[in-house]
């Protein structure tokens, strides 16, 4: 969103088949049973059933249609096709209509471990499970209602919120610390880092400070929140964001946590 890229989604035949190269599907699998021996003990029960649900192929890259079947049938969601890049307004309102925004290409190989740019197998595997979950899928649409009305300033904070759950949130469990947020669970590198690594920060979640706390895309997040249960995340969205927003605003952004960027 907002920016170039080099990938290009594939299109859908006439019967609404898309049709992935031998490479590409190689691809997903290569991905896929990586992720799924990574996540054993590291994500959240919630996300492990939805994947259950969703029963992806390991051998090859599903079609949308079927990933809407499920999600239609539990929460009544589905998912929307887009081209790589989408502006912000288009994903608010994807999401306020209980449409998750999928971009039909797969990373490179050369980008295998690390892709800034959101391809399918970060949307499908990352986030769709999670979208059978009630509570979740709940909070998803509600952030996009309301970041549909918000101003362009606001949004800017509302993001943190955002990247802060849907994107790299945890939960604190009797169990243990277990992984919720799709940018983690699609990730090699950072599925270990979040859960194992002493050197991110871990906080407990607190809304005002979620929204005056900056994150960068390109590098292993500095530190994550947890919340207690998927329940927390409805809560949150039936609160007064807005006016937490403006507190954020007043008070200022925390210093970042992260070097600067080298330049040249």
């Amino acid at each position: 969103m907002g920016k170039t890229t080099h990938y290009k989604a594939k299109i859908p035949d006439r019967d609404g088949i898309i049709h992935y190269t031998q490479e590409e599907n190689a691809t997903w699998k290569l991905l896929i049973k990586r992720q799924l021996k990574l996540i054993e003990n590291r994500a959240c029960d919630e996300f492990l059933t939805g994947l259950d649900q969703l029963n992806l192929p390991v051998h090859y890259i599903p079609q949308l249609s079927d990933i809407d079947a499920t999600l239609n049938s539990t929460t009544g969601w589905k998912t929307e096709r887009v081209p790589a890049l989408i502006n912000f307004d288009r994903f608010f309102a994807l999401l306020a209509d209980k449409k998750f925004p999928v971009a039909t290409f797969i990373r490179s190989r050369e980008e295998l471990d690390y892709i800034q740019e959101p391809d399918i197998f970060h949307e499908i595997f990352g986030h769709c499970p999670l979208l059978t979950d009630p509570d979740f899928a709940r909070f998803t649409e509600n952030y996009g209602k309301l970041a549909m009305g918000a101003s362009s300033e606001e949004r800017k904070y509302l993001a943190r919120l955002y990247w802060f759950t849907v994107e790299f949130g945890l939960l604190d469990t009797p169990a243990g610390l277990r992984i919720y947020g799709g940018g983690i669970l699609s990730s090699k590198q950072e599925v270990i880092y979040a859960t194992e690594s002493e050197q991110p920060l871990k906080a407990a979640f607190n809304c005002l400070e979620v929204l005056r706390t900056p994150y960068r895309i390109d590098v292993l997040q500095a530190i994550y929140f947890k919340i207690t249960s998927m329940g927390d995340l409805s809560k949150i969205s039936q609160s007064n964001l807005l006016e937490l927003v403006a507190q954020a605003k007043a008070l200022g952004a925390y210093p970042s946590l992260y070097p600067e960027k080298k330049t040249g």
